[in-house]
């Protein structure tokens, strides 16, 4: 059995881009810093998408805090030169993050989109 599941908790490196498809689908982006102290001090910056997603996807700013839950995806593409690919987490559940106060966290839900089972 496969299983591709990612969990990313981090802050906004900037605010999330939102598209508006000529069907009606709706698309957006954020790209999410994390932090890493062992076994060496480093920054990742993760690029993620959400599908369709409703309009409290987009009220975050840059620096919020925010949990991602998806899938990892590799997407192909050309251009002049040559044959192009990123991977990116394809969201399936986003999460506004309130900072702990006295040891205790609040979350506020934002988006959790269905997928049927994979056939």
């Amino acid at each position: 059995m496969d299983l591709n599941l990612v969990v990313i908790a981090g802050r906004l490196a900037a605010a999330p881009e939102v598209r508006v498809f000529e069907g009606g689908s709706t698309l957006v982006r954020y790209l999410v810093t994390t932090r890493t102290e062992e076994p060496r001090r480093r920054i990742d910056v993760v690029p993620a998408v959400l599908w369709d997603a409703n309009e409290d996807a987009t009220r975050f700013e840059r620096g919020d805090r925010i949990w991602i839950a998806g899938s990892i995806q590799r997407r192909f593409w050309s251009d002049d030169h040559s044959r192009r690919s990123r991977i990116e987490v394809v969201a399936h559940h986003v999460q506004g993050a309130v900072e702990p106060s006295f040891d205790e966290a609040e979350t506020a839900d934002v988006s959790t989109v269905e997928h049927p089972a994979p056939v």
